[in-house]
Formats: structure tokens, sequence, C-alpha cells
């Protein structure tokens, strides 16, 4: 175990503490409600107590995580009160995380500032930008007594129809990847002071099930993994990443057990540890998540995991349950109780490297001040025009011709945003929002109002996945004159127009990105963005390759 015996501070409160008191160290979890005050139905039905800060009392939690979904995240004045009432309620300053990875994945919304995700921040091909993004949403989080992020994504997306992953990765290439997540760390933790945490390690880039609902299985070599996924996490290891979170999936080449690799001693012990020198926080992902849960019973899972090497129990589904098998697991030797402090010493010490064992409170003026400012939305929708793509446009149809135009499109809320952009700016514009799958009756009316304009944009969300959608974009193009296409969601939707066309990227559907692509639709700025991904299910011969993107001279 690591001395503590010069850390007298460390040492001190290891010594005060009980059993529980240690074990609550190693638990974060999420609480329901706005308030730490407040009761909420779902902390009795789960942790049987009414309030957040009860559940910490009861718990002596080590940290909290907040979603959205569970009430915490409302606006920011009131984030920064629960923070404040649920670090009264501990006796040992809090970590308080969220996933704020950008993009898709960001539970504090507006108005905090939102950035493009990973994917996007890394068609702009500039490190600087993905720096900055991190960091105005660090000192944003701060504010609001946030003080972990987990992010960013260090996961390698080789496969397209990875359906958890995607557009979280910041692309296809290892070393790419890697470069974008010190960016990443920096932004966080030098520039910040957060805690970050790469994820989802041992990687989680190539797998076509979600963890959330079952156990994937990653079927790379040895020496695949150590050429693709593993070279964004030692990346993240050398750039002294506060925290490493574990990924729920099954990598036989790794470890043979089958076991997910959150419970897995050879890969978090004997890879992680040892082989890549990482001294830091090893967190697992959700235990609420079905990976982790198919093989063993949710007590079984909190011991494996601490025996594999984890310091952090993230949201054990069944919490009692987990820390009753935790306590037994001592009682009967399975575990020693130095085990127990190894991972209880690695969260102080962090606790007391980023000012957390005795955390300021938030300031409602620090809040309003800091949290969305006018300067960084400026910087949001500059960084976001960095990222768009034009992968192709061989009718030069970028931008719109003055005249009639039909907006055809999967999501209601970006057809609207766009609509209103082009008609502000004196186009007729006729719209029709077609959803994900667009039926025959649909597709017809969409023929329609596209034979009768002069120019017609098809707005694809996620198209290649489906078939309804690609025979719209087909059905039009056959019978409209100059139709382009923008792509919001994924930029493999690219394959669309493999054999000519026309084709923006914008890698998300956020307010920011919409805004952007009106821009480029109206001529107000070039695109000069490029894949950061090779798009096509081959990766040996892509339909277009890492890098392509037409930019101006």
């Amino acid at each position: 175990m690591t001395d503590v015996s010069q850390q007298p501070v460390i040492s001190d409160l290891l010594a005060g503490m009980s059993l529980p008191d240690k074990l609550g160290q190693l638990i974060f979890h999420l609480v329901y409600g706005s308030a730490a005050d407040q009761a909420d139905d779902r902390n009795r039905a789960l942790f049987g107590v009414d309030t957040p800060a009860d559940v910490v009392a009861k718990y002596r939690l080590g940290g909290v995580i907040y979603f959205a979904w569970a009430g915490n995240t409302e606006n920011p004045q009131q984030i920064g009160r629960l923070s404040n009432g649920l670090q009264a309620a501990s006796e040992i300053g809090l970590i308080i995380g969220t996933d704020q990875e950008t993009g898709r994945v960001a539970r504090m919304g507006p108005p905090a500032t939102q950035f493009p995700g990973a994917m996007a921040l890394a068609a702009a091909h500039d490190l600087d930008l993905t720096r900055e993004a991190y960091q105005i949403t660090g000192r944003e989080l701060a504010a609001v007594g946030v003080n972990a992020d987990f992010a960013p994504v260090a996961d390698v997306n080789v496969n397209q129809a990875n359906p958890v992953i995607g557009v979280r990765s910041f692309g296809s290439e290892p070393d790419v990847v890697g470069e974008q997540v010190v960016a990443a760390i920096a932004g966080l933790q030098r520039d910040a002071g957060m805690i970050a945490a790469a994820k989802h390690f041992p990687g989680h880039g190539d797998t076509g099930t979600d963890s959330h609902h079952g156990l994937p299985t990653i079927t790379h070599s040895m020496i695949d993994w150590e050429s693709i996924d593993a070279l964004p996490f030692r990346e993240a290891v050398s750039a002294g990443v506060e925290m490493i979170m574990t990924g729920h999936l099954s990598f036989p080449a790794l470890d043979p057990s089958g076991d997910p690799a959150t419970l897995s001693r050879p890969i978090l012990t004997g890879l992680l540890r040892e082989y890549l020198g990482y001294t830091g926080v090893i967190i697992t992902d959700s235990l609420r998540m079905q990976g982790v849960r198919e093989l063993y019973d949710d007590g079984e899972v909190a011991v494996r995991a601490i025996e594999a090497g984890v310091d952090v129990l993230l949201e054990p589904a069944d919490p009692e349950r987990a820390v009753s098998a935790l306590t037994d697991a001592v009682a009967s030797g399975r575990l020693t109780e130095q085990r127990i402090d190894e991972s209880v010493v690695r969260v102080l010490q962090l606790k007391q490297r980023r000012g957390i064992l005795q955390p300021a409170p938030t300031v409602p003026a620090k809040i309003t001040a800091e949290v969305g400012s006018q300067e960084s939305h400026a910087r949001a929708a500059e960084i976001t025009a960095r990222t768009l793509t034009l992968i192709r446009d061989d009718d030069q149809l970028f931008p719109l011709k003055r005249g009639s135009v039909c907006l055809l499109g999967a999501d209601a809320v970006a057809i609207g945003r766009l609509a209103a952009a082009l008609k502000d700016d004196g186009l007729e514009v006729s719209e029709l929002v077609t959803g994900q799958r667009p039926d025959r009756d649909l597709i017809n009316a969409a023929r329609r109002l596209a034979r009768a304009a002069s120019q017609t944009v098809i707005v694809t969300s996620s198209g290649w996945r489906e078939r309804w959608q690609r025979t719209l974009v087909r059905s039009v193009r056959e019978i409209a004159p100059q139709v382009s296409m923008v792509a919001i969601t994924e930029p493999y939707d690219a394959g669309l127009v493999t054999a000519g066309g026309t084709m923006l990227l914008s890698y998300s559907a956020t307010p920011v990105a919409l805004d952007a692509v009106a821009d480029v639709l109206l001529g107000r700025r070039q695109p000069t963005g490029r894949l950061p991904v090779a798009v096509g299910e081959n990766p040996d011969h892509p339909l277009f390759p890492f890098g392509a993107g037409i930019v101006p001279n």
C-alpha cells in the first residue's frame, strides 16, 4: 500500500475511519432531486431514505454523480445550491461528477455553453480548439460545484456500427484520438482545475453491442489492442489523467475468462496498473448497466470489481447489497482491509490534490458570470463552425441560390431551425419533416415538394442505418434538380454520396451546430473541417478516408 506516513492529513483521516467510512469513500452514486433537503420517493425506494443529503450521510459516500433525468441539473443556480447542500451533508468533501462530454452527452444543458462532441472537435484538426472547449466546459462545471467531468472518451471508433460510442469518440485513428484526449485532459485539469476521467478502458470502440443493455465482446487480438485501443489510454496516463473509467466489455485476448473488464484483474491490475503504469483512481462505469450484471449478482459484482483493482464503484445497482457484500468479504478474509485502504488512500489523495477535502461553496455571482457567458457562447459558435465538413460538392450547390428551397428531413427541430434561418434571409422555403423512417406516403409528399422547388436540401440523421431514409434520398434525387444533403448526426451518412452529390457533415444537431449549417447554406461561411474517421464498413477500403473534406484554398 502507498506509504502515507509522510502525508499527515491522509494518515489522520484514514486512522479515524471505520470500515463503513472507508467503504463509503469507494462508492459514488446518483441521488434524486434538485435540492439536498428535498424528499423524493425514488430515494426512498433505492436507498431507504428520503433526501439527497440523507443518501450521502447514510452511505458516507465518497462522491455523487449528477443526471438531468434525476432532477439534478435544472439550472446553474439550482445546481450550485445542490452541490453546497450535498457537501454540507458529508464529513469529507465529495467528488461531484457528471458526464459533460460535450456534444450529445451533456448533462448540464443551456444556458451552459454547449460545444460540439468529440468527433466534431476532431474534425477541426486543431488541438487548441479542443483544449479550449474542455477548458470552458470545466470552468462552468466548477462554478456550480461539479469538480469531476467523466470525460474525455478515449475509445477509438473503428466500427461505424458501434451503437454506444460513435460520435462520442474523437475518431478512428489511434494517434489522433490520443492527441485529442491529451488536449481535452489539459483543458479540464490543467486549465480548469477539474478531475478528468478517460474512458472506457480497455477500449469500447469496436463493438456492435451497447453495454447499457448487454455484455459486448471485443474480438481484437493483443496486437490489435496494443496498436489501436491502448494508445489513447497510454497517452492519458502520461498526461496525468486523475481517473480512468472501466468499460463493461469482454476482451478475450486480454482475459480469456469472459468476465467484463470492470471485473478483470488481468486487465485492470495486469494491464492498466502494471503494464501502463497507472497510479491514479480507477472508477467503474455505472454498475446499473446490464453489461456488468449478466454474470453475477450485484453484491458479487462489487466484490469482484475491488478484487480486480477498481477503486471507485459508480452507482452500484443495489447499494445496500454492495456494502453488505464488501463487509462480508472483509470479514471472511476474501478482501483484506489493507486492500480497501489502498483505494481509500487513492481517493483521499485525489481529493487533497484537487482541494476537495474541504471544498469551498459555490457563489451565485460567480455562477452568473461564468456559466454561459456571452464570450463563451461566441467561442462555442466559432469552434463549431470550424468543425463542419463538406465531404462532396460535385455541382457546387453550396451556397444555395436565390429562389425556392425544399427542405426535407428526419429531425423536426433541425428542419424548423434551418427553415427559419433560410426564411430570415429571404428565401422561399417549403418544408416537410419526414422522421427517421418515412413511409411511402411521406416519400411521395417529399417528391412532390422537391419537384416544385428550384433546389432541395435533405437533412439526414443516421440515414445509413435506416433503409427508409435511404429510399427517400434516392427517390427525391431521381426527380428533383439540385439536391444537396446535410448529415446532422453521424458522418457515416457520407456513404450516401459515394457515387456523387453534395453533402455537408455537422456531427450533431445542437442549436449552435444547426446555426453553423445555416451559415454555410447561405454562404456566410465556408466549411473547413475534415473527416476525423474513415467512412465505410471495410476499414481497408473506405468510401471516404480519414482527412477527407473540401476546404477553401
